[in-house]
């Protein structure tokens, strides 16, 4: 199964923001990678800065190039406006509500508890990260799982981390995929018009 297995640092270090997480790299080196890191001062182009907002979204939500534009092109054949429909069908996939529902606490931890049969969807095993939840599609850990050490750390520390659309029960370890988001409450930053002038060149 296609995931990045590249340094994460680095990838963090480049948009100084912590893309996999919370990164000591990023304290301790708040400055890009490589040799020119600390010196570069030229203004990068208008594509530069585009490109940098697709990979940031990209890596965000641990998605591969391929993939990324077959859900841009999908999310610009739909109605609305093309950059909000994108990254909500970003926060569809089942890895990421797996991770807002704080049931890992990343969502390369969701990706890896899919892909290893650990989830349910509305009361079936589904072993695919970028499977597209529905509202009211109910996302649980299949009950072999639900003593699994690394699912109950990360619900214990999930306290005081809530979206709005998504709900969680934690007597039954299941949640509800309520909504689509709206753009206002996805909290990643991510200028996804940037993204969309880039695919429209």
């Amino acid at each position: 199964m296609a995931r990045y297995t590249g340094p994460r640092a680095k990838i963090s270090r480049r948009f100084g923001e912590p893309i996999f997480g919370s990164s000591k790299a990023l304290a301790k080196k708040a400055y890009p990678p490589g040799h020119h890191g600390r010196g570069r001062r030229r203004k990068p182009s208008e594509y530069a800065v585009q490109l940098m907002e697709k990979q940031k979204a990209k890596y965000t939500y641990g998605v591969l190039e391929r993939q990324f534009a077959n859900i841009f092109h999908k999310a610009s054949r739909k109605g609305g406006i093309t950059g909000t429909v994108l990254l909500q069908l970003l926060e569809s996939r089942l890895d990421n509500t797996v991770y807002r529902l704080g049931i890992a606490p990343t969502r390369r931890a969701a990706r890896q508890l899919v892909s290893h049969k650990h989830i349910t969807v509305n009361g079936d095993v589904v072993n695919i990260p970028s499977y597209s939840l529905k509202p009211g599609d109910k996302v649980g850990v299949r009950e072999k799982s639900k003593s699994l050490e690394a699912v109950t750390d990360s619900l214990a520390a999930r306290v005081g981390k809530k979206y709005s659309w998504v709900e969680w029960d934690g007597s039954t370890m299941e949640g509800i995929f309520v909504n689509v988001p709206p753009r206002e409450e996805i909290p990643e930053n991510i200028q996804e018009q940037l993204i969309v002038e880039l695919y429209s060149k």
